[in-house]
């Protein structure tokens, strides 16, 4: 016997199939190999069980290992020892490799056959490599006995070794919110609820100040602080008036307060011992808990306590809830910055809910120019049109001629208003390579171009116009300008409004129909954020959050020096389509602080699919935030929703599957300028809206068309899954023709004889059998919504390279040796595809080629004798003794076959016939 030994080490299980209504399993591994049995210790009532044992497996022939099979059953081991089957895997002999290049691979838990009736789920992370005694291994202590039932003795390893964490799984929570307690999707409400406009997130009760203004102050530069214990905040100072208005709200985190006594001082900017102005003070206990509460006036007392003659300040004050309308506006005081501060970073921490501008198309068509003047009279010009709207600039074809026709068209993406913004048309000379020479200008005003298409259904046509063009750029945006003569361009403009514009993919749009339901969002916290800077020595994370659904994105406050921030704020969609998707952004606000001035840094995203939400389930998840860099998949943070969507009429959402998604979309390339539009829109309002945020939320992994060896690994693994299926119905029938039970191969006979004498019962039996299929699985139906896959997308096992190679710049940046180690791995990885693709090219060029073609004479008269055979053959037999007599053939009993399994005749004749193969270089 070989000294050599097959060790298959058993990491982890996740997600199994739980069994009789129970919340875990208790589960064990049984291995079959080689006529040997070995079981791992049985992990009781877990969930995700972790054993990372070791079995061993004697090879008794080295030769024969390619054609073995590892056979990994996972059993739940049920009361009175009764056994349950959970799944099983098998692993095939060449995927046997040293121990050196062994790593744990995760494999989905198949069925023991395609009609069996047990339901299965979940994945097992195994690691299988060969073992030789003489050579150093890990040490572990148990051998796999010839049919052996005794769970082994463990060696005990490293349980991080396993290739998709748990920390990359999304968690479900039941967190107390203002609707009650959730429990599997549901509210669990108290004995006396209280209702809440924001069910989805923690109700946090504040205290509102709201200072509205001062009247007949003896100060000319005031500005007031509001101070509750060690909490303070301070209005913008207000320089000569003596009736300030400042109308801000300062709001106080009720479990921050640490004093029964409210203290609203005014203060003078201009003194500097002693800014004391007024102040008026408030019990705590008295506050009010109504909303809205209307402000009164207060009479200003000084230091003694004694009221002042002069000086009011009008003021509201009460408690109230995140619910509360001045909450958006408020000033936070669990946001903590520099004292230093200007009033105006303060913008920046807010809360804030945007829309997105409205966008058209800006159709130019350029047909022609007229009587072109080029300061050297000896040459014709090439000349060519440049039109720019904004960053946007497309150029026409060069002709040469003093009266060039181009009739092109060319679109731009703009958006509403458009004051001060123009189109700006040069007709340009091409001298030589490095010289361009400007025949003329004209600039028009988008606010006076006529609009076309304000619906799908508008077919205005707008009539073209001639422009004089002009040589500086001023005297082309004066309007009434007497021109006596004048170079000319004829012009088409018009503002499109007639298809829908779309800034994002189409997964993503959600404006498209009418609305059909609503959607909530409740960002209640993140957890562990990753330090994104360091002020004063100190690695910190200031965060906040950006949520986009359709044309409507909102903002939340900034939670300052926090790794673990609590937001705790909700908001709401209507929801047009449900095939749309909610992105979610969390961020790093570096316009505070230190860093002030710089870009945000993104932390991570989460992006979820509408269409896979149930009606009015609450969903409570912690979603860990990933992000892929040439070092590999690290996990930067999670974030904790609450997402509901309600549904208003379901038959408006079933009738939705069945329409369009819009009646016209714009070419492709226009988003990205659509992209850069809303960007530059968004970034004008207060508090603005980066554009790295605005890029970074629109940026989709799908849309990427750069070269990756992980994502053709991802798509390849992708595609064989679809046809996992079609291959198992294969193997099933494989095993139904050699008998390998009995009784399903019978079944098998007697279903078929019934479906050929009735063949009007196979499509409905088909279609029965799908919908009895669909039915079963809706008690298995997922309870999660779908996140980031990190096995899915190859990136927790890409090779370091890979990854290197993925991020590289486009054109390259790398040195020529490592670029020509990529380029020959790409050739042996194009070698294969091209074999493959001729091989498919082979097997199709056989039969409509050379088949009855003559090319092969023999073949060709074999072939039609054959089909005349066959053709008297069905004349004269009846069609389903035909097909009967030709299903039992192919099901018959493997004594009634060869003892070889040879190809068949038919097999050995397609493979003779020529190929053109033969006549390519």
């Amino acid at each position: 016997m070989s000294n050599l030994k097959l060790a298959v080490e058993v990491v982890s299980a996740h997600n199994l199939m739980l069994r009789h209504g129970q919340s875990t399993t208790s589960a064990y591994v049984e291995f079959l190999f080689d006529r040997q049995r070995a079981r791992t210790s049985t992990k009781a009532r877990d969930v995700n069980h972790v054993w990372n044992e070791t079995i061993f497996f004697d090879v008794s022939d080295p030769n024969r290992l390619r054609d073995l099979v590892v056979e990994a059953n996972v059993f739940h081991n049920g009361n009175a020892n009764s056994t349950t089957f959970l799944g099983k895997v098998c692993l095939p002999g060449t995927s046997f490799v040293p121990y050196s290049d062994a790593h744990v691979s995760l494999y989905s838990l198949k069925k023991r056959g395609v009609f069996s009736f047990s339901r299965v789920r979940g994945e097992l992370a195994l690691k299988a490599y060969l073992a030789n005694p003489n050579q150093s291994q890990p040490s572990v202590n148990h051998e796999a006995k010839s049919e052996s039932h005794e769970p082994p003795k463990v060696a005990p390893k490293n349980s991080g070794s396993s290739s998709r964490p748990s920390d990359y799984l999304l968690k479900e929570s039941s967190p107390y919110l203002g609707g009650g307690q959730v429990v599997r999707g549901r509210f669990v409400r108290g004995d006396s609820p209280v209702i809440s406009t924001h069910e989805l997130v923690e109700t946090m009760h504040y205290l509102f100040v709201r200072v509205v203004k001062a009247l007949d102050l003896s100060c000319r530069d005031a500005y007031v602080e509001v101070k509750v214990g060690n909490c303070k905040g301070i209005t913008r100072s207000l320089e000569k008036k003596q009736n300030p208005e400042w109308n801000e709200v300062f709001a106080f985190l009720k479990e921050n307060l640490h004093s029964s006594v409210l203290d609203v001082v005014v203060k003078d900017n201009e003194l500097v011992n002693d800014d004391f102005v007024g102040s008026v003070q408030f019990a705590l206990d008295e506050v009010q808990t109504r909303v809205p509460v209307a402000p009164e006036r207060h009479q200003l007392v000084d230091k003694d306590g004694k009221k002042k003659k002069k000086g009011e300040l009008m003021l509201a004050v009460w408690y109230g809830t995140q619910a509360d309308e001045a909450f958006p506006n408020a000033w936070y005081s669990d946001i903590i910055l520099p004292d230093d501060m200007s009033s105006a970073a303060y913008t920046h921490v807010r809360s804030k809910v945007y829309d997105s501008p409205r966008l058209w198309y800006v159709r130019v068509k350029v047909i022609e120019a007229r009587d072109l003047v080029v300061p050297d009279t000896s040459r014709i010009p090439d000349a060519y049109a440049s039109i720019q709207i904004g960053h946007q600039c497309l150029k026409t074809r060069e002709v040469q001629s003093l009266n060039p026709m181009w009739n092109e068209e060319l679109m731009f993406v703009t958006a509403e208003p458009f004051d001060d913004q123009h189109l700006i048309v040069s007709v340009e000379d091409h001298v030589c390579p490095d010289k361009e020479e400007t025949l003329g200008r004209v600039s028009i005003a988008l606010n006076s171009v006529k609009r076309c298409g304000e619906s799908a259904d508008d077919d205005q046509i707008i009539c073209g116009q001639w422009f004089n063009l002009d040589m500086s750029l001023s005297n082309a945006m004066e309007k009434d300008r007497d021109h006596k003569f004048s170079r000319r361009i004829h012009l088409h403009v018009c503002l499109d409004g007639g298809y829908h514009l779309l800034d994002d993919s189409s997964n993503y749009c959600n404006d498209l129909q009418r609305p059909v339901g609503v959607l909530e969002l409740g960002v209640l916290n993140a957890k562990d954020l990753m330090p994104m800077k360091t002020e004063t020595g100190k690695a910190t994370t200031d965060s906040y959050c950006v949520a986009k659904f359709g044309d409507k994105w909102v903002r939340t406050r900034t939670i300052t020096n926090s790794p673990s921030p609590k937001y705790s704020e909700q908001y709401t969609w209507e929801v047009y389509d449900p095939v749309s998707i909610l992105t979610v952004g969390v961020f790093d606000n570096r316009q505070i602080g230190n860093s002030s001035g710089k870009k945000d840094k993104e932390i991570g995203k989460v992006r979820i699919r509408i269409s896979t939400l149930e009606s009015d389930r609450v969903y409570t998840h912690c979603y860990p935030l990933l992000s892929l860099s040439p070092s590999g998949v690290k996990k930067t943070g999670e974030l904790h929703l609450a997402i509901r969507f309600s549904c208003i009429s379901l038959a408006n959402l079933m009738l939705i599957y069945f329409q369009p998604v819009s009646v016209k979309v714009q070419p492709g390339t226009l988003r990205d300028q659509a992209v850069l539009v809303v960007a530059d829109r968004l970034a004008q309002v207060e508090p603005p809206l980066g554009k790295e945020v605005v890029e970074y939320m629109y940026s989709d992994a799908a849309d990427v068309h750069v070269w990756s060896l992980r994502r053709s690994k991802a798509n390849f693994f992708r595609m064989m899954g679809v046809l996992s299926w079609f291959i198992s119905v294969l193997k099933w029938f494989d095993e139904v023709c050699a008998w390998r039970s009995s009784i399903i191969t019978v079944l098998v006979h007697v279903l078929f004889v019934m479906l050929v004498c009735t063949p009007e019962l196979i499509l409905s039996t088909v279609f029965l059998y799908m919908f009895l299929t669909g039915i079963s699985n809706l008690r298995y139906r997922p309870r999660h919504p779908l996140h980031v896959d990190t096995r899915l997308s190859h990136a927790d096992a890409a090779h370091p390279d890979e990854l290197d190679e993925e991020f590289d710049t486009f054109p390259t940046s790398q040195n020529d040796e490592i670029m020509k180690m990529r380029y020959d791995r790409l050739r042996s990885i194009a070698g294969r595809i091209q074999t493959v693709v001729g091989d498919v090219a082979t097997m199709g060029e056989r039969i409509q080629e050379f088949l009855i073609s003559w090319r092969d004479p023999r073949a060709t008269f074999i072939f039609i004798t054959f089909c005349l055979f066959v053709a008297i053959l069905l004349f004269v037999t009846p069609l389903k003794v035909v097909v009967i007599v030709g299903g039992f053939y192919l099901m018959r009993h493997p004594r009634l076959r060869r003892r070889k399994q040879m190809p068949s005749i038919l097999a050995n004749f397609y493979r003779r016939l020529p190929e053109k193969s033969e006549c390519i270089f």
